[in-house]
């Protein structure tokens, strides 16, 4: 599979199958897509109106050479993989600890409401975090590397609870050869400087949400009682990332149809100082005021180029920042397993309650139909396991034909099944977005490789 693009003045040629990226010429970019179709001849022909004969032919024999190495019209070798993948042994790698299902913030957009889950607010007890550590380095094998995400609702309202379960894990690591990887959002309404203190001994990454301009965010993440939140989190913020040497945290926040000129609120985030940014866009029912429609995309097309371009300039003034949905690793990048599957949720990966029970990810919390068990007993519904390590790349339709998915992994498992009930479907904006995400990556990179 070969996806063919123009973006900022280049042509770009990625084959699929072997993550090879190439900037031809006009020439060779026409003769590619006939390549396959038509002989050598003919190419000639069609494109004699064009380009001269010779230049055609040389394209047409680098074209050649390049399918010879295998770095074009590669075929697949990972579908065949698929079934040994399904089949691996589960192990516990990661959980998503709902510290507190509540929140001192009334986001308009906040899938949580509030931090209640569609339930009721509670903090999550030390004899349950410590349980569901237990449970994590028992249900772990051999994997020694693991990850707890402190997450709600806003954690820092369950402080002391967090501090003590990072206690715990460290006297459990020299017990059982394990090392915890622990990260934390947050809101910033807390934060003072033992917080960070804290964070910057113990916290591997930590999350900053911040939607961006002032008017924005004001007005997407207010207080219950209406007032904005910029105002108090910003110095915080800043302190907070320089104390972090710019490096291990990022500052996140959501645009929505109110700010369709996003890039402005990426670009406004940069200018503040931070160095690690991720904006995203709302994921909403289209019955929502604030949802992303599809006669938005054009527009959000636009922004994702306008925002490349600007970052380009910047890196070449050295005052380059990272944008999270911009990185992109051409050469390694993920396993294998990663590139099929994505975040392993309802396998490897899981999100615990206040009080214990387990679910896919904190997307289906709340969801009694993804009820999984608790971390006292284990998983119980093994059929939703199941359901979730059977979910690939090559189980979606939508995917299988996609230049993305090696990429994206085929997105969000709660975002396919919350717009079409099912989590072997795709989230349809959100694929739009995420390919062109994807272009504009690989155009960067080429464009900082000159």
């Amino acid at each position: 599979m070969v996806h063919q693009y123009k973006n900022n003045g280049y042509n770009i040629v990625l084959d699929v199958n072997s993550g090879a990226v190439h900037v031809v010429d006009d020439v060779t970019y026409d003769v590619i897509p006939l390549y396959r179709e038509k002989s050598k001849e003919d190419i000639v022909e069609e494109l004699s109106s064009r380009y001269e004969a010779a230049e055609i032919a040389e394209a047409y024999d680098e074209v050649a050479a390049l399918e010879a190495d295998r770095q074009l019209f590669t075929e697949d070798e990972y579908e065949a993989y698929i079934d040994g993948f399904k089949n691996r042994p589960t192990v516990v790698k990661a959980l998503c600890l709902h510290i507190a299902h509540d929140c001192n913030l009334a986001c308009r957009y906040c899938f949580a409401e509030e931090g209640e889950y569609h339930g009721h607010r509670e903090l999550m007890s030390y004899e349950v975090g410590k349980a569901a550590l237990d449970f994590l380095i028992a249900n772990s094998g051999n994997r020694r590397n693991l990850e707890v995400d402190f997450f709600g609702g806003e954690p820092l309202m369950n402080f002391q609870v967090v501090k003590d379960l990072v206690a715990y894990g460290r006297e459990q690591e020299k017990l059982h050869n394990k090392n915890f990887r622990f990260t934390l959002t947050t809101n910033g309404v807390l934060l003072n400087d033992d917080i960070m203190e804290f964070a910057n001994r113990e916290m591997a990454n930590v999350v900053l949400s911040i939607d961006g301009r002032k008017e924005v965010h004001d007005f997407m993440r207010p207080f219950p009682k209406g007032a904005g939140s910029y105002d108090l989190i910003v110095p915080k913020f800043q302190r907070f990332a320089k104390s972090r040497k710019q490096t291990n945290y990022y500052v996140r926040g959501t645009f929505t149809h109110y700010n369709l000129d996003f890039s402005r609120d990426v670009l406004h985030l940069a200018d503040l100082g931070f160095q690690q940014i991720s904006v995203e866009p709302v994921v909403a029912s289209e019955t929502e005021d604030y949802a992303i429609r599809e006669e938005d995309l054009p527009k959000l097309y636009e922004e994702y180029d306008k925002l490349a371009v600007e970052m380009i300039r910047r890196e070449r003034e050295g005052r380059g920042f990272n944008f999270f949905h911009f990185m992109i690793d051409l050469e390694g990048g993920p396993c294998v397993a990663k590139r099929l599957s994505g975040c392993g949720s309802g396998t490897e990966y899981l999100a615990v309650t206040p009080w214990g029970d387990l679910y896919p990810c904190h997307q289906f919390v709340g969801n009694e139909k993804f009820y999984m068990g608790n971390v006292y007993e284990g998983v119980k519904n093994t059929a939703i396991r199941e359901e979730f390590r059977g979910c690939n790349v090559y189980s979606k339709e939508k995917c299988r034909d996609c230049f993305a998915k090696f990429y994206c992994s085929g997105g969000c498992a709660a975002n396919s099944y919350n717009f079409h009930g099912d989590i072997n479907n795709a989230y349809d904006i959100g694929c739009a977005l995420q390919k062109k995400r994807i272009e504009c990556a690989i155009m960067i990179k080429a464009a900082l490789a000159e």
